[in-house]
């Protein structure tokens, strides 16, 4: 991984740019959840394997402790992700976008899809917050090629509403028996590896359905 670039965004919202050693016209935006950083296992491997493919990566590394989370206007949360990307890439020229938001980047997502800039963005939708109205109607109408993982003992995962998204064809959608919100399993490290191992694999899979073998 050739350059890494560490700058503030809007209100103190860091963000990493990890970038190919040619010019290239694909990134990747990795929005994490509150708890779960771009370091965490599961975005790690996300980062590796869009690299690989030949993406450059951005990552927004916003992180709130409890108290910080309960104060979050989520408003400013979106404004001020949207202020850290346009710094991050504004000297770049991308034409070809993929988006990867876990839990609370999923709300980030849901107000990014609102930007000319990404209206043909693939999404990937990692423990989606289904019990908030603004994601679910997004990821329920949106017309952007998708792939949302969730697991059945996740607190976010609803039933009822999860079965109303199989009704967007643009959406693939993949359920995980057992996988809570860290998509693990509860007191099973080893089958956690494999769990993660299948996530990893439902993501290439859908970028080679996107072109990127």
């Amino acid at each position: 991984m050739e350059t890494n670039k560490e700058v503030l965004g809007s209100k103190n919202i860091p963000f990493r740019l990890i970038e190919q050693k040619q010019e290239v016209n694909n990134l990747v935006i990795v929005l994490p959840g509150a708890g779960y950083t771009t370091q965490a296992p599961l975005l790690h491997f996300t980062t590796g394997l869009f690299y690989t493919k030949g993406f450059d990566v951005l990552h927004i590394n916003y992180s709130y402790n409890r108290q910080e989370l309960s104060d979050l206007r989520i408003e400013d949360f979106k404004r001020n992700v949207q202020l850290a990307i346009d710094n991050a890439i504004k000297n770049k020229n991308y034409s070809n976008y993929y988006i990867v938001a876990k839990s609370i980047g999923t709300k980030a997502l849901s107000d990014l899809l609102n930007n000319t800039r990404f209206k043909d963005a693939k999404v990937v939708w990692l423990t989606p917050i289904l019990q908030n109205d603004e994601v679910f109607k997004t990821m329920a109408n949106c017309d952007n090629k998708g792939l949302c993982i969730i697991g059945d003992k996740d607190h976010c995962f609803i039933e009822e509403r999860f079965e109303r998204l199989k009704n967007n064809h643009n959406l693939t959608l993949k359920v995980l028996d057992g996988g809570n919100h860290g998509l693990e399993l509860d007191k099973e490290p080893i089958k956690s590896i494999e769990l993660l191992k299948c996530v990893i694999s439902d993501m290439n899979e859908f970028l080679k359905m996107n072109g990127h073998p």
